[in-house]
């Protein structure tokens, strides 16, 4: 033994002794990680949620406040107001708690009772009809809103609970303190932020803000409202908030809108804004540097396109809610949804680039769930509704989200969805924060799928089956969110694969929406199918035959023994003019699943209204790829 360890010893001296004579350290290049600083993770989460610090959260019954929504979305079983346990299949990687501004500190004073609230006349209508519960909370809730839509509150209401009062402040700093209690870099991200609610006439101009930074710097000022005399409804006042917070604090802030499908044509401007500015320079210019995001789907309908505006698409009819404005005292007319939609604002968002000089519909997409219950619950199967009033119960699929004299937008048609992949280095507030800004980000409508979408010159299936494909992706091309350098004059090339969420269903087929601007100044859009499971043909880019359907309607089940676990593809664009400014994104159909009304019939014995949807295909949304012949 003494031989053999002696015999070992001088060996390796000597080996080391030769190997050092011929190789120095920094010469030696094994290893193919050194240096790779690429996003290699997706992280989960969702940038729009209310707990019952927010104004209509707290008169629809919420009694979750911010703890409880971080504790819930970092996994934790918790009791969720109507006093039903609740927990998620799998825990998120970060939130954005977006309780209300305005009125900000009212809710918590109202289920209290507070005085100063009964002794105004509205205030004590509000709270009586709070206490009585069921549909009389409902209509008291709707009638605030309401007057808030319609600037018509109580001023002295308004005074208590305006910036300036303790009332503000102090829920401002439980906001804040809140995300830096559960705010653990590396493991979970809570991001500070809150919700800018504009809505001039009923319609949705909502943004949502997020802060890049910690609460030393979001102590420092207060956040902006919308009511008058202190705040406005002209997104341009937001615009200014963010660039004052930033000079002030040397931080970083950006924003978000979402529902346009609820602004009756005013989300996405092309000549006059809705308070009488004008689309021009310095209006598309402030967009496009504050709004690097849309939430493109969420609880309150689906925003990327309606068969309106794109009747070729037969997937376009998904999820829409195209009745009227957010409170249903404007019904819609076709000519708005123009101004509605996210594909229609890229391809408009082009053509303001040729006339100003600047693209302000050049966004994201993220997807979100906006519920007002604290609960970030986005998955068919665990869906607990917009607000307290539409937790489960075996009734809620037949009451309304709002009913009008015009109108209502029934209960069954409230969408579980959705929310927003980021790609990035790292779970912290500032990987993901940078990762939104570029645009590296994709919404789904509940599925966490894996989606990667690069744009380049020269992609081959090679590089696509590559187990570093995503490195071929960054070097020779751009991920999502970026811009494609003109080339040669050749049409570009786009590597696309698409894994399924472990615990949903298989995938039905993979998609290219392009949109493009001519030299006519017209605009065009098309969808391409690029990769479909079960070995279905592809002919002149598309796929007429459906991928079936395995629901079993009576058990709320079905089977993964159709569609693809993944599919990926490289496409080249048979249509490239290498004239002619143009995006790309990717849609990812799932093959059908049920949609959470048939969960309430077979779980709850609920009673379906005869046009209530019981199946339905989730899918994904990419950000887009853009490309200047400039």
């Amino acid at each position: 033994m003494k031989r053999i360890s002696r015999y070992t010893v001088v060996s390796m001296v000597g080996l080391s002794s030769a190997f050092a004579e011929t190789e120095t350290k920094s010469s030696v290049k094994f290893s193919p990680y050194v240096g790779e600083t690429y996003p290699q993770n997706v992280y989960w989460g969702d940038t729009h949620l209310h707990t019952r610090l927010s104004l209509d959260a707290g008169m629809f019954g919420n009694t979750l406040g911010v703890d409880e929504a971080y504790r819930f979305a970092k996994g934790e079983e918790i009791t969720s107001a109507t006093g039903i346990a609740v927990r998620l299949a799998r825990p998120l990687d970060w939130l954005v708690v977006t309780d209300h501004t305005d009125l900000m500190g009212f809710a918590p004073d109202f289920q209290a009772g507070e005085e100063h609230i009964l002794a105004d006349k509205k205030g004590k209508e509000w709270y009586e009809g709070y206490k009585k519960g069921g549909e009389a909370a409902a209509t008291a809730a709707f009638d605030l809103i309401t007057n808030f839509s319609q600037e018509t509150l109580p001023p002295a209401l308004l005074k208590a609970y305006s910036p300036g009062s303790k009332e503000f402040a102090a829920v401002w700093k439980e906001i804040v303190d809140g995300a830096e209690a559960h705010n653990d870099p590396g493991k979970f991200t809570a991001f500070i932020g809150f919700e800018w609610t504009s809505v001039p006439k009923g319609f949705n101009l909502h943004r949502n803000v997020i802060l890049r930074d910690n609460g030393d710097k979001a102590m420092q000022v207060v956040p902006p409202t919308t009511q008058k005399p202190m705040g406005s409804t002209d997104p341009l006042h937001l615009y200014k908030w963010l660039e004052e917070y930033e000079k002030k604090t040397g931080g970083k802030a950006l924003s978000l809108a979402h529902n346009g499908n609820l602004s009756n044509g005013w989300m996405f401007p092309t000549e006059d804004t809705y308070s009488g500015g004008k689309v021009d320079e310095n209006y598309v210019k402030l967009r496009a540097k504050w709004e690097p995001q849309y939430e493109i789907t969420q609880i309150k309908g689906d925003g990327e396109s309606h068969p309106y505006l794109s009747p070729d698409d037969p997937f376009a009819d998904y999820e829409n809610w195209d009745v009227g404005n957010l409170d249903l005292t404007q019904l819609k007319k076709p000519e708005m949804l123009k101004g509605e939609y996210a594909r229609e604002a890229l391809k408009q968002g082009l053509l303001l680039e040729r006339k100003l000089g600047t693209n302000p519909y050049k966004f994201g997409f993220g997807g979100a769930t906006d519920s007002h219950t604290s609960l970030a619950t986005g998955d068919e199967d665990n869906f607990f509704g917009k607000s307290a009033s539409a937790e489960p119960s075996k009734t809620r699929v037949s009451h309304p989200f709002v009913e009008s004299k015009l109108g209502k937008f029934a209960g069954h048609t409230l969408v579980a969805s959705g929310y927003t992949g980021i790609w990035a280095e790292e779970n912290t507030r500032e990987a993901l924060f940078d990762a939104l800004v570029r645009k590296e980000t994709y919404g789904t409508t509940g599925p966490r799928m894996k989606v990667r979408f690069f744009g380049g010159w020269d992609f081959t299936e090679k590089d696509l089956f590559s187990p570093q494909a995503a490195r071929a992706g960054y070097m020779r091309g751009v991920p999502m969110g970026g811009d494609l350098k003109a080339g040669s004059g050749k049409a570009p090339t786009f590597m696309i694969s698409a894994v399924r969420d472990a615990q949903s269903a298989n995938l039905d087929r993979v998609q290219v929406i392009k949109g493009w601007l001519d030299k006519d100044d017209k605009l065009h859009e098309k969808v391409y199918d690029v990769a479909v499971s079960d070995g279905r043909k592809i002919e002149n880019g598309s796929c007429k035959t459906p991928v079936g359907n395995t629901v079993d309607v009576e058990t709320a089940t079905w089977q993964n023994t159709i569609g693809a676990p993944e599919l990926g593809a490289v496409w080249s664009d048979p249509d490239f003019d290498a004239t002619e400014p143009a995006f790309y994104y990717v849609r990812v159909l799932e093959i059908p699943t049920p949609r959470w009304v048939l969960y309430d019939k077979v779980r709850l014995g609920a009673e379906l209204p005869k046009e209530a949807k019981l199946v339905d295909q989730e899918r994904a949304y990419t950000s887009p790829i853009w490309y200047n012949p400039k």
